[in-house]
Formats: C-alpha cells, structure tokens, sequence
C-alpha cells in the first residue's frame, strides 16, 4: 500500500493544476447539488419493532386527522381562580382562537371544554393540531405559532407554546468558528509557517465542504436525523485537519534531508498517507459498523459521519500533495527555507537547525521519564484513570425532553410552566392503545385496560378514550406523576406494560415520546457491549496486522478501554450528575442521550487507533533497524509527540466548539469527544503506552511464526517502499 501511495502522492504533485481543479469542480457540484436537493431534517427518533413504534403506526392509520405535529400551550393566569371568570374565559377564548387560525393548523381544543385546567384554576393547556409532521411544520408557521397570545400576554398572563412542533434542526454559529480558529492557532505554532498552515486548514475545509455538500443533496432520498449533518462536520472538520497535519508534518521532515519537492510528497503521502488511510478506514469500519444495531436513525449517523471521514482521507492523499507542490519549500519556517535551499541535493539539513530532531526536546524528556519510572507511572495512570470512571455504572439512557432544553428557550418555558402548574408528569404523557378484532371486543377491553392502569403505582390519571370511526381502536392517555427522564416513569412503562399484557380480546400498546425514548435507550443499552466486542476485536486484528505482534494490540485495546471508562465517567458526572455542569454551560443534569456512548465508542476506536499508529509504527521502525526496545520507544515518542500533541490539540479545538451549543445532545456529544480524546492521546497513548513497551523490552514485537505466515503483509510503515527506493538517489528539482 505504501509503495502505491506514494505513487499518487508524486503523480498528485505533477498534476496538481488539474488535480485542484478537479476537487473544485466536485465541490461545485456538489454544493449545487445540496441547495437544489436537500431536504429538511428529522427530529424524530422512531425505533421499528418496538411496541411504541407499533402503536405510532397504527394511530397514524386509525385517527389519520392526529398524525400531525401536536403543541400544547401552557398559559398561567395574573391570580388563581382566574380561569373561572367571564374575563379570563374570554381570554382562553380568544388564545384558542387565534391559535386556530395559524397557517398549518387543524383545530386548536378549549381547555375550558375539556377539563385542562389545573385545580387552583390558574393554569390551563391548549392543546394545537397541525395538518403535517413536526419536521414538515415550515419556519414561518413554526415563528407564528411561537408569538401567539400577544394580546393575552399584554393584559399580564404568561403564553408559552410547546410541544414536539417547536423541534428543528441545531443552529450552527461561532463557537464553532472558535474551534477552528483554535486549530489554525496550533497548525501555526507547530509548523511555524503561515503557507503551511493555511493549506493544510484549506484542505481540510475544502473536505468538509464536499463531504457536508453531497451529505445534504443525499437529504432529499435519505431522512437524516437533525444531529446527523452535525455529527458529520464535527468529524470532517476534525480528522479532515488532523489527516493533512500528519502527511505535511512528514512531508516537511522530507525537504529537511535534502530531498526534492516531489520525492518529499510521493514518500510523505507513501508513509504518513499510509497511518491516514489505515486510521480513517479504522473510523469508517466503526462507524459502519453501527448498522449492525439495526437501529435506522443511528445507522444514518454512523453511514453520514463515515462518508465525510472518508472524503478527508481521499482529500489528504490527493489534494494535500497538489498543495505542497504549489507550496514548495514555504512550507517550512523562513529560518530554514535559505539553509534548504542552499543545500547539495540529497544532503540533510544539520539538526542543529531542526528543533523538532533535538533530542533534549520535550518529547524525549518526557520518553526517558515514562520509560525511566514505568512501574510508578502506569499505576499511577490506572489509578487516575480508574477514579475517572467511577461514575460510569451510574449511566442512565434517555432521549432528551423540553425540561432538559436550554433555559429561557420556548420549549424550556413551556415545559417548565406545564409542571408547574399540573406536575412533571404532564410534560411526557403516555398513550395506550386498544385494539380489538371488532368494536364490541374494544369496548369490553377497554374497562379492564383504564382498571389496570389506575392501579398501577405512580399513575397519576387516565383520561376518557378516544375512539377511531370505526370504534376497533380506542386511545387512553395516561399522566405519569412523575418526568419523562425520571427512572421512575421507567419503572412504570413497564409496569403497565405487565400489567395490560394479560388482557384478551385485544391487542394492548403503549406509546408516546417517553415510551419511545426508553424503548430506544433499551435497545441501545443491550446492543453496547456487543458493539464494544466488536470494536475491541477489530482493533486487535488490525493493529496485529499492522505491527506483526500480540502485545502491542492487546495492550492498545486495554488502552482504549481505559479511555472509554474514563471518558464515560466524567461525562456522566457533569452532565448526568451536574457536577462542575456550569463549566459547560448546562442548566439542567439529566441522563445522557441514547446513542452517546455507541457512537461515542465508534468515534474514539478510529481516533485511538489513529494516535497509537503514528506513535508505535515510529518505534517499531527503529526497533527493527537495531535499535534496543528502550531506545526505539524513547526514539518513536520523541519524534512523533509533537504532531500527536498537535493533532490531539486541534481534534480537542473542533469538538470543543460544539460544547458552546445550546442543544443538549450536541453539547455533549461535543463534550465527551472532546475530553476523550485528551484522555486518550496524552494519558494512556503518550504516558501508558510508551512505559508498558519499555516494560515489555523485545517481548512486546513477538509474533508466533505460523500467525505471521497466515496474516498479509499491509505495509503501512512503508517498509517495502524503502526497499523499493534503496537504490534511487533523491535528486533536487
């Protein structure tokens, strides 16, 4: 693979006119292709196979007229009592009124007519029929159904409407921005070259940009949940840089030894192109790999976020060279550009010129530390590590509701004022569904249903049914007492499920957006450790093919572990448990959203995989060519902790900028990548790893021979490729 790379890095360089203009064409296109096919978002989560999904299914064809988006407006009187006089009756009225008139809108209810007032006749609850789904309701009827009830607000009474319709898709701004304003910073301080930097930064945005572009033209024949583009420009962006950093910081190490522009890129792109197209292969198979849940909406997630990382890798082995052509040796720092230039062909820069092969940098002071006291320093990791992950067993799954939305936003207050006035239980009803083999079974069921129901511990009321035309279906709302996250309200979906699965004659479901998050969270929860196994395996394969060992994967598997405990850890401690939440700016701990930790797990495995190549394919090498175990780990750490610094620095940077974001998933999400990156890369890959193959010595780069014969020979430290140019003299163009 080496030996092929760096054919496309030289031949990149030659063409690289056309080889830019070509990726300017398919950015072009594609973003024609995005603003003429894309398509809105979902905001739903639906689980086929599930009973709350079956239930959706069929309301959806038994009360058609419901199928639509619903909001609830919750609306507090000045004083109690107040909805049961002549003038706040007028005003409920005319609030039901105007909401009837919204653009979108079916009917509105009168609360008055239904009972929807609380006790102390100050609180009541409109609830708002809209003819389309929530993710059909456009912007323009979304912002008149957000200001109803001026007039009614003028007179002192509070209007805050709700509900599933005021779901859209995350607003991306300038914390964003930040993160990449961020990793320019670091590009320029490690490179210390503006040319170098701002190509490698334009590269990776022309990636994203092609990457995000074809995603939402895919938009209009594939329904992408709104985190899913998200997902995909956290990723794109971050590896898009990461990728280029690793092939010019190689590339730069090349003109330093005296060879040529284009034999610099062809064995930049053959090496270092290499470890990328192996890592982004590693985050394409864990992502992928998400299909195997057999859950739709994250099977989209996985496929959208693997497609971007994909478009990375093919941009930085192939629009990364046609740059450093056009870059020449600006790409180094002014200081050295002169001594480069000046030098006979194929005779290496001095090191005395070259910070970065100092060997009393800080990369192998550090090495010679680690590898000095590996004993107390791998305790010592473990045990901060391990107190790290204490949280973790306390994880709880949940799709986030209004209460959990960012306060002060109309979901928020909404939600807020619903509990207030009714309880939490009011926020995340339930709904039953009866169906019978005829109408007569229906309305015999439907008695023991309610019975049972009202029986069931931590039912606060159930409502009258509501029949379908043809009387076979019938709908039973049920109020939790308490919130749609509480693991109580858990304890009781299940509880009624038990309950009403003895009643015959009909067939009895319960749905409604809690009952779909925790079938969600479920079915997620059982598929964590099979997907766990299924990375930890892969890593251990392809790291054994890469480095031809036993220990050194097995030990890079534990390592990701680590990682992963950790990272759960800490995020369930602030966002779960609230500590230190402020720091985040989170308003309200809660559980964390579903698929955190799975995608979590697929992200991190590709990005681990990423950093312990780079470092232990360097060590490896000088094993290899004499060097003793020690010495090759000290070598190997001290050559590649810069750019792993650098690399983990700007992957922290992007996914920290989404942590700024007022939506709670994308908060954390942003959160756990980017704290479990920094775990990863300067805990376990930069402290862990080089004191445990320092404590292995030779040991570690043992293979039994009948494994080594069966396994292929991947080459990505490009060891056939030196053999292949052993006998070329690199000549200076």
């Amino acid at each position: 693979m080496a030996t092929l790379l760096y054919r496309l890095g030289r031949g990149a360089l030659r063409r690289r006119r056309l080889v830019v203009a070509l990726w300017l064409v398919v950015l072009v296109v594609a973003g024609l292709a995005a603003a003429t096919l894309r398509s809105p978002t979902a905001s739903n989560f639906t689980m086929p196979g599930t009973e709350s999904q079956r239930a959706l299914d069929l309301l959806a064809d038994q009360f058609p007229a419901a199928s639509g988006a619903t909001g609830t407006i919750a609306v507090k009187a000045p004083a109690d009592g107040q909805l049961a006089t002549p003038q706040g009756q007028a005003v409920v009225q005319e609030l039901v009124q105007q909401a009837s008139a919204l653009p979108g809108v079916v009917g509105a209810v009168n609360p008055l007519q239904v009972g929807a007032v609380s006790p102390n006749g100050r609180y009541a609850l409109v609830q708002v029929q809209f003819a389309t789904g929530g993710d059909e309701v456009t912007d323009e009827q979304r912002t008149a159904y957000e200001e109803v009830g001026a007039a009614a607000k003028a007179q002192g009474w509070q209007v805050a409407p709700g509900g599933e319709v005021l779901g859209g898709e995350p607003e991306i701004g300038s914390t964003e921005a930040l993160g990449v304003l961020v990793a320019a910073i670091v590009l320029i301080i490690t490179f210390g070259s503006l040319v170098a930097a701002g190509m490698t930064m334009l590269n990776a945005l022309i990636g994203v940009g092609v990457g995000m572009a074809g995603l939402f033209a895919l938009s209009g024949v594939i329904e992408l949940t709104s985190t899913a583009p998200i997902l995909a420009l956290m990723l794109g962006l971050a590896v898009g840089i990461d990728y280029s950093l690793f092939i010019t910081s190689r590339h730069r190490q090349n003109l330093l030894e005296g060879l040529s522009p284009e034999e610099a890129v062809g064995r930049a792109v053959g090496t270092a192109g290499s470890a990328v197209v192996f890592a982004g292969a590693t985050v394409v198979i864990a992502l992928a790999g998400l299909a195997v849940v057999n859950i739709p909406f994250l099977t989209v997630m996985g496929l959208a976020a693997a497609g971007t990382v994909t478009i990375a890798v093919l941009v930085a082995i192939t629009l990364q060279p046609a740059l450093l052509g056009f870059a020449g040796n600006r790409v180094l720092p002014r200081r050295l550009r002169s001594t480069v230039d000046s030098a006979a062909p194929g005779e290496p820069v001095g090191e005395e010129t070259l910070p970065v092969e100092d060997r009393s940098g800080f990369g192998f002071r550090w090495a010679r530390f680690v590898t000095r006291f590996r004993v107390p320093v791998i305790l010592v990791s473990l045990l901060g590590l391990g107190l790290l992950a204490l949280p973790t067993p306390d994880m709880r799954l949940a799709l986030p509701d209004a209460s959990t939305a960012t306060a002060g936003s109309p979901a928020r207050v909404a939600s807020d004022l619903t509990t207030e006035g009714f309880g939490p239980g009011f926020t995340g009803r339930l709904a039953v569904v009866v169906a019978g083999d005829d109408a007569q079974a229906t309305a015999a069921a439907v008695p023991q249903v309610t019975a049972m129901i009202q029986r069931t511990e931590n039912v606060l009321a159930v409502a009258p049914p509501q029949l379908s035309p043809d009387g076979r279906t019938a709908l039973l709302g049920v109020v939790p007492k308490t919130g749609p996250t509480d693991e109580a309200t858990e304890t009781l979906v299940h509880d009624v499920r038990d309950a009403v699965g003895g009643v015959k004659g009909a067939e009895v479901l319960l749905t409604g957006a809690t009952a779909i998050g925790i079938d969600v969270s479920e079915k997620l929860s059982d598929a964590l450790p099979i997907y766990l196994l299924l990375v930890v395996g892969l890593s251990v394969l392809l790291l054994m093919l890469v480095f031809r060992s036993l220990l050194v994967p097995l030990k890079a598997a534990l390592g990701f572990l680590l990682t992963v405990a950790a990272t759960f850890g800490i995020t369930v401690a602030i966002f779960q448990q609230g500590h230190l939440a402020d720091l985040v700016g989170l308003d309200t701990p809660a559980p964390l959203v579903s698929f955190l930790p799975i995608l979590l797990i697929g992200i991190l495995f590709g990005l681990a995989m990423d950093y312990e190549v780079f470092l232990v394919s360097r060590m490896r090498e000088d094993f290899v060519h004499g060097e003793t175990a020690r010495e090759a780990t000290i070598s190997g750490m001290g050559h590649g902790a810069r750019v792993v610094t650098a690399a983990a620095l700007i992957m922290m940077s992007v996914f920290g900028g989404f942590v700024f974001l007022d939506d709670p998933i994308i908060k954390s999400m942003g959160f756990a990548l980017a704290i479990g990156v920094a775990i990863d890369a300067f805990v376990v890959r930069m402290t862990i790893v080089p004191a445990v193959m320092s404590l292995l010595g030779d040991r570690a780069w043992w293979l039994p021979r009948w494994l080594d014969r069966a396994l292929p020979n991947v080459d990505i430290e490009g060891e056939g490729l030196r053999e292949h140019l052993d006998d070329r003299t690199p000549t200076r163009v």
